[in-house]
């Protein structure tokens, strides 16, 4: 490993409750069934996929995935002690795309340096994630400032080890040149249409697609030149590259491991599992006149002829093998289109804007492809950190200890990067080429990757036909507590789900209620009224203090049943169903209040009212603690409001009364709520008579 990996000596956990208190706290969360409970790492480093530095954050970038990796870095906090848990993420500085958006920026007078555009960009995005309440303990950028130094520095280390362990070749692969602008195309310099069988990517550029597919640029469909509108030719060239296929074995094991003994997501699983097959070719039956004769021309390989099939397929134990058959193919002119599989992964490029790549073999004046050097880079701004937090020597404790873990949360377009060539990566930075490695001791990420989040009913994707709307311009309609219960509740880890605000549809397309007003409304609404009456009922019978006494069975039992699930849906990264979970809990306590406070005005039962307030208050304090991580500002202002400290949140407790977290609960006042004071508030245009619409 670079030497910033080494491993330190284990921190210690928190311990929130006082001395003072602990005589007067029972059997922590004593009626849990400890069997039935997930289990957390004693540290843990959570991420989220770095946005590119060439644009502003729209809705998908927060509500796709930022929100999601948030609320697990919030529970985290709760549930593991927030000095053990790190958040980080960054801008993706590099790369053809920042240059080509920068070039046609130029184009329209734009007078700043590529650097400064850069920097633009990333602090506005920083901002976004500001107002959105994205808790970030770090938000760097990796070609700027102390974190930009750092990632060269790692960039460096990264490459020696892999080539030393083994797993670096020099390889002459065509790159496409534009001979009117008399320039190699690098990227997203050139666009064409997919080679992948089934492929229903809208752009595919010189070496990949939209959706995450790797293909070699002379199996591009139709490439165009961005720059000259013109069809590029092939020139070879040479760059280094990491020997993926080679780990096509460790990968399907460790694929395998984590169907077994892991929560990762089937169709992630599913989606590394279609890469994992041997080189394939796909020969059209139209083509083929002598199928026997064909075959017999082509490297030793498996013939899939399958009657129903238009296609006949030839499967080979090695690229090599393949690209002869194509080139056999090519000399025949038959048309044919390759499988998905592993190929070699380019490390470099000639592309100006990019880390510096260590001269080697005198190979010189390369860059780093920014593909692998952002999949490390959240190493590096983890780096950076810890050194503004004067712990430089303490990576290690975070990335590679057994007590650690690393969560990093994705879209599906990225699987292919994240789940299957940062998994050769991370493994050819531990072991060695001709080592068997044991995967299940490997230190490797775990990746929680989301479904599409569409807009309306369209992929959502800042360079489509339909512009969707940014994350700033969602702001001047709902709340950001609005908006969070709306994008954790749309089941993003089974499916792709089309987001449709009203205010931005015509008045035509809309059908039924806004659905992120009707998500938020679960605490604008009826968690925020719940609280609300608690308070005032104190108020106007209790002298402002809680009554000393137990919650009744009831509640307690369903509050205990609601934790359970909460915490197993959280592991999961089920987000969607803690939404239910918590719509249950919160209605069936609105519903417990107004039943019994009915009979207790009708019998004027004081016994009766106080038990109530004792339920209601135990079970806010409980929802809070749920909601916490979800909408946390509310929450805060509920603990203010009971004038108690930070432990209120340690899941320790959770289960316990109020009354632990105070010397004397029948002393202790509550500060005084006036009169139609929200915990939770709804935007101020749906206080109008209509909210302004978009359209």
């Amino acid at each position: 490993m670079p030497e910033q990996l080494e491993l330190p000596q284990q921190g210690q956990q928190r311990q929130i409750i006082t001395d003072s208190r602990k005589e007067e706290t029972t059997m922590i969360c004593k009626r849990l069934n400890l069997n039935e409970r997930p289990v957390f790492p004693k540290r843990a480093i959570i991420t989220a996929g770095m946005p590119y530095g060439n644009k502003n954050l729209h809705f998908g970038h927060v509500g796709g995935m930022f929100i999601h990796a948030d609320i697990f870095a919030r529970f985290l906090r709760d549930r593991i002690g927030k000095d053990n848990v790190i958040f980080i993420s960054g801008t993706d500085c590099y790369g053809s795309p920042i240059m080509e958006s920068y070039r046609k920026l130029q184009e329209g007078g734009y007078e700043g340096t590529l650097e400064d555009y850069v920097r633009g960009n990333h602090e506005g995005q920083k901002e976004t994630l500001k107002k959105y309440g994205i808790s970030l303990d770090f938000f760097g950028a990796s070609a700027l400032d102390d974190a930009g130094d750092i990632h060269k520095q790692v960039s460096g280390k990264v490459f020696k080890t892999l080539y030393d362990n083994g797993y670096i070749k020099k390889l002459s692969v065509p790159q496409f040149y534009d001979e009117e602008k008399k320039m190699f195309l690098n990227g997203r310099q050139v666009l064409g249409k997919c080679p992948i069988p089934g492929c229903s990517s809208d752009k595919a550029y010189a070496d990949e697609c939209s959706l995450g597919h790797q293909f070699l640029p002379s199996e591009l469909i139709n490439p165009i030149s961005s720059l000259s509108g013109k069809k590029p030719v092939l020139k070879d060239v040479e760059n280094w590259y990491f020997d993926l296929e080679h780990c096509i074995d460790m990968i399907k094991e460790y694929n395998d491991f984590l169907r077994k003994n892991t929560n990762t997501r089937k169709y992630q699983l599913e989606t590394v599992e279609e890469f994992l097959k041997k080189p394939l070719l796909y020969v059209p039956r139209k083509y083929i006149v002598d199928l026997e004769k064909m075959s017999s021309m082509l490297p030793l390989h498996n013939l899939i002829d399958e009657e129903k099939k238009a296609s006949v397929a030839f499967e080979f134990e090695s690229l090599d093998d393949r690209d002869k058959a194509k080139s056999i193919l090519d000399s025949l002119n038959i048309h044919y289109t390759s499988g998905k599989t592993l190929v070699p992964f380019r490390l470099s490029g000639n592309v100006e804007w990019g880390v510096p790549f260590p001269e080697c073999e005198e190979l010189n004046d390369l860059t780093f492809w920014v593909w692998p050097e952002s999949l490390w880079a959240p190493i590096s701004f983890t780096m950076a950190y810890l050194k503004t937090m004067g712990m430089e020597n303490d990576l290690s404790k975070w990335w590679y200890d057994d007590d650690a873990k690393v969560y990093q949360f994705i879209g599906e377009d990225n699987i292919y990067f994240y789940s299957i060539a940062q998994t050769g990566l991370f493994a050819g930075l531990q072991i060695s080429k001709d080592e068997k490695p044991d995967m299940e001791k490997v230190h490797l990420s775990h990746i929680i990757a989301n479904r599409h989040l569409l807009y309306m009913d369209t992929k959502a994707s800042s360079s489509s036909d339909i512009k969707p709307p940014t994350a700033d311009e969602l702001l001047e309609f709902y709340t950001k507590d609005q908006l969070r219960m709306h994008f954790m509740s749309l089941g993003l880890s089974s499916k792709s789900v089309g987001f449709k605000p009203q205010v931005f549809m015509k008045e035509e397309n809309k059908v039924g209620v806004d659905m992120v007003l009707k998500d938020g409304n679960l605490i604008t609404n009826v968690f925020n009224r719940l609280i609300r009456t608690c308070f005032y009922a104190i108020q106007n019978n209790c002298n402002g203090k809680i009554p000393k006494g137990e919650a009744c069975d009831e509640i307690r039992t369903m509050a205990e049943k609601t934790v359970l699930e909460y915490e197993r849906h959280m592991y999961n990264h089920d987000f969607h169903r803690i939404s239910y979970v918590l719509d249950d809990f919160i209605r069936a306590i609105n519903k417990h209040w107004v039943n019994n406070v009915k009979v207790a005005d009708a019998t004027g039962d004081k016994e009766l009212r106080k038990q109530l307030i004792i339920d209601c208050f135990y079970a806010c304090k409980i929802m809070a603690v749920l909601i916490h991580p979800i909408v946390p500002e509310g929450c805060e202002m509920f603990r203010e409001y009971l004038n108690m400290g930070e432990e209120l949140w340690d899941w320790n407790c959770i289960l316990e009364p109020i009354s632990i977290y105070v010397s004397d609960i029948e002393s202790h006042e509550l500060k005084y709520l006036e009169p139609r004071v929200d915990f939770f508030k709804k935007h101020e245009c749906q206080f109008e008579v209509k909210c302004i619409d978009k359209y």
